[in-house]
């Protein structure tokens, strides 16, 4: 009688797990590895798992017996991608800090207009095939799951009648998930990525702060309006606007938590699941055991700046080399380049690391990083405090974060000389301060009801046992902007008073009037 109850809750679980259809619109590089993750985790609660993908995918799996692959033929290639990103991190690294703000920005702009025209042609290499669209129509997905890093999958799950849940961690000016979102983002006290600011904002700062949003604002809707609507009009066969699209979502899964992010309000649908691919780190492999076990009581420095960054130029390369080799720690090194003049033989350089695995070693003291989100994720789960040296993007607020809450220093990739890195690695290592911060942010993040991965998980099985999640929807997504904002009844308020004041003047006039008006002739004469 007692193990009844059980084998019928497991038989109801396992009737559950049977059945659910996933459609995937994936994004790229460490996009792609959080989606994966989720992915995994889907399949082996039973759902059927379908990738739309393309032949010039830089890291998208293209070959697998766990999921179903669509290949797209793109019109253009593989290392037509990786080439504009690699340009974009050079001149992000090397040449930014030195252009004027101007040839900076149309530099910027360049190329990710070049990225966006590659995004475009993919769109249309997938609407153009009839026979894809009508096979996926078909097997009547119940949920999509996309990164909006590559726009087009929102639109083919309206094209589908398919729900959607979107991955991503919030953008750099916040204005996918405030104007598509509707998410509150107050000036006042919630940053943007671009200036690197706390939620503790002094007059000028919050200025500065409202004056990049409503530029950001105006930035995102001019680029919407010239560069996606018209494609989105023209697709969808009617009128569409990318950003009306968006807002559809009925989930948006945030690659952050509480551990990281500074208090901000969210609303039902946005859920936070910062650190999903995070796990108890593995055996080392016996060689690199070997190396992290000579470092004896002095313990090993963890270096890399993500699977992006293969090779530095050789006097950076170098000015990091002479620095690693005078602290005691042995350090494994991922890089792939040319083998600096000054490496140390405390240094070891590796094509690839088992970084997870190696943050969770009981020998590792700190992490140098180009603060990458998975690899900040990584080393809050473990507790290891952070050097950080960010290159482009979100990177450099990623590690302001981190500063702010007592985990990481921070330097400058281009000023840095030896004697910088070495002195920040001896701070993070030696002052006990960085390791307790770190290890409080660490007992945050494991303080939860779920494992994010659980979370990420649930909340798409969530749509799919729905049909969608339309009743956490904000009716704010059906308010025009000066309803949103209450303009509409300010401007009835402040009518109301002024016909108040109005009848006010009017009536004292008229009654002084006649009261005072007739003997005021008389008194003139006399």
């Amino acid at each position: 009688m007692r193990v009844q109850p059980l084998l019928i809750s497991l038989l109801c679980l396992a009737a559950w797990s049977d059945g659910g259809k996933v459609l995937v619109w994936p994004g790229e590089f460490s996009h792609w590895l959080n989606m994966k993750v989720i992915l995994d985790g889907l399949v082996d609660r039973g759902h059927s798992v379908t990738i739309i993908t393309h032949t010039a995918t830089p890291s998208v799996v293209t070959e697998s017996s766990r999921f179903n692959i669509e290949i797209l033929q793109a019109p253009y290639t593989k290392e037509d991608i990786t080439k504009n990103f690699q340009d974009m991190l050079r001149y992000w690294m090397y040449d930014l800090p030195n252009d004027s703000f101007l040839r900076a920005s149309l530099k910027v702009k360049e190329m990710i207009d070049r990225g966006v025209e590659q995004n475009q042609a993919l769109c249309r290499t997938l609407y153009s095939n009839k026979s894809l669209i009508e096979k996926l129509q078909q097997e009547r997905y119940e949920v999509m799951f996309l990164d909006p890093m590559f726009m087009c999958g929102d639109l083919l799950a309206q094209t589908l009648d398919v729900p959607f849940v979107l991955s991503m961690r919030f953008s750099f000016g916040n204005a996918i998930e405030r104007q598509c979102g509707q998410l509150p983002t107050p000036p006042s006290y919630v940053p943007g990525a671009a200036f690197q600011y706390t939620d503790q904002m002094d007059f000028a700062q919050r200025t500065k702060m409202f004056l990049f949003y409503l530029s950001q604002d105006i930035l995102f809707h001019v680029i919407t309006y010239f560069k996606w609507d018209p494609i989105y009009t023209e697709l969808a066969g009617k009128p569409t606007k990318l950003c009306e699209v968006l807002s559809k979502a009925d989930i948006w899964l945030i690659r952050t938590y509480w551990d990281f992010e500074f208090p901000r309000p969210l609303l039902p649908n946005f859920k936070f699941v910062g650190g999903l691919h995070c796990k108890p780190a593995k055996p080392l492999p016996e060689d690199m055991e070997a190396f992290v076990q000579s470092s004896g009581d002095d313990g090993i420095v963890v270096f890399s700046l993500g699977s992006m960054i293969k090779n530095l130029t050789m006097e950076r390369a170098n000015t990091i080399a002479s620095a690693l080799g005078q602290i005691p720690q042995k350090v494994l090194w991922r890089y792939s380049g040319a083998k600096p003049e000054t490496l140390a033989p405390n240094t070891r350089l590796y094509d690839w690391l088992p970084q997870n695995d190696l943050l969770g070693h009981p020998k590792t003291k700190a992490f140098i990083t180009h603060g990458g989100t998975n690899g900040l994720y990584e080393a809050i789960y473990h507790g290891v405090p952070m050097v950080g040296i960010p290159l482009f993007a979100d990177q450099p607020d990623n590690l302001n974060h981190m500063k702010v809450k007592g985990a990481a220093v921070s330097l400058d990739f281009n000023e840095m000389e030896s004697k910088d890195l070495v002195d920040a690695l001896n701070t993070v290592i030696s002052d006990p301060s960085y390791k307790e911060s770190m290890m409080r942010l660490s007992s945050i993040h494991h303080d939860q009801p779920m494992k994010p991965l659980d979370e990420a998980v649930f909340w798409i099985e969530f749509v799919m046992r729905n049909k969608g999640a339309k009743h956490l929807r904000v009716q704010a997504h059906d308010l025009s902007w000066y309803q949103y904002h209450s303009l509409d009844v300010m401007v009835f308020l402040l009518a109301v008073v002024g016909l108040f004041i109005f009848i006010m003047v009017k009536s004292c006039c008229f009654c002084f009037r006649r009261c005072f008006g007739k003997r005021l002739p008389k008194k003139k004469a006399e």
